[in-house]
């Protein structure tokens, strides 16, 4: 939770975007389509099949052990240039408690699919795949981006407060919403617009009914598309990727969300509650 509090105060006055000739300065890139800006990393933007098909098929060159992060084995996979996509994160981690957690590669899958249908266009296309003989997640490696410890690091701020605090509030109720207890510094991503990029939901979907993060405002339309929700599309659409008992508590989950903040809203007042949404 401390991660998040000095997210939300450091980011709450606009400065500068990140300078030029940094890590997140945009790049050509085969599989841009027109309404993605230039300066989004998020190509799959609008082309959802097409790099899930991709990630399924594309031949991979070669594979580099990833050594970023505490959750592993994982692996940086090369695809042939010209393709939709330079790389991807290889995750192989069959279900199962590892070091008083339990991770999944399945929840990868389970994270990106819940992210589509609740349309918050963070996490990066994932989809299962058998590589080497192991069954595994296979990511879209997103180019051009910095890690939030490095945005620390270089002390750079987000020119538009607003946008970014949405953004930061979306974070916070989908990970509360997935079970995700391991939002930290190297799994939040941006690029150079700012936008937000979650990966590494290997130990989300637990049957927990914690919701860790601080809630305290929430645009309307995210709110109503939580609060839509309902068993049938999620069984439908990702229970072959959660352990028995993960869908029902996300459901318990959610019903907690949805509480927290029609109770803040009587409160405090819808209008400090919640906000508009303005698509960036």
């Amino acid at each position: 939770m401390w991660l998040f509090l000095w997210l939300a105060v450091s980011f709450a006055v606009p400065v500068q975007s990140p300078p030029a000739g940094t890590a997140v300065q945009p790049q050509a890139h085969s599989g841009v389509t027109a309404q993605v800006p230039a300066s989004s990393s998020k190509i799959w933007i609008g082309r959802y099949a097409d790099f899930e098909e991709f990630l399924r098929t594309a031949k991979i060159e070669r594979k580099e052990n990833v050594k970023i992060g505490v959750i592993g084995p994982k692996k940086h996979a090369f695809f042939a240039p010209g393709g939709l996509a330079n790389g991807a994160m290889i995750k192989i981690l069959p279900p199962g408690p590892r070091d008083g957690w339990f991770e999944s590669y399945k929840s990868e899958i389970a994270a990106y699919k819940l992210d589509r249908i609740l349309q918050l266009n963070m996490v990066p296309p994932t989809v299962e795949r058998r590589v080497d003989g192991d069954t595994v997640s296979v990511q879209l490696w997103v180019e051009n981006t910095l890690m939030l410890k490095e945005v620390k690091a270089q002390k750079l701020r987000a020119p538009d407060a607003d946008a970014w605090n949405k953004q930061l509030h979306r974070t916070y109720v989908f990970d509360n919403l997935a079970g995700n207890p391991d939002e930290n510094e190297g799994n939040l991503l941006f690029d150079r617009s700012w936008n937000f990029i979650k990966i590494d939901h290997s130990r989300a979907f637990i049957d927990s009914l914690a919701t860790t993060y601080p809630m305290t405002q929430i645009d309307r339309p995210f709110f109503d598309r939580i609060k839509a929700l309902d068993q049938a599309t999620v069984r439908r659409e990702f229970s072959d990727f959660t352990e028995a008992g993960a869908v029902g508590a996300l459901f318990r989950r959610r019903d907690a969300i949805v509480k927290t903040f029609e109770d803040l809203a009587k409160k405090n007042g819808e209008a400090k509650v919640f906000t508009t949404w303005l698509d960036r």
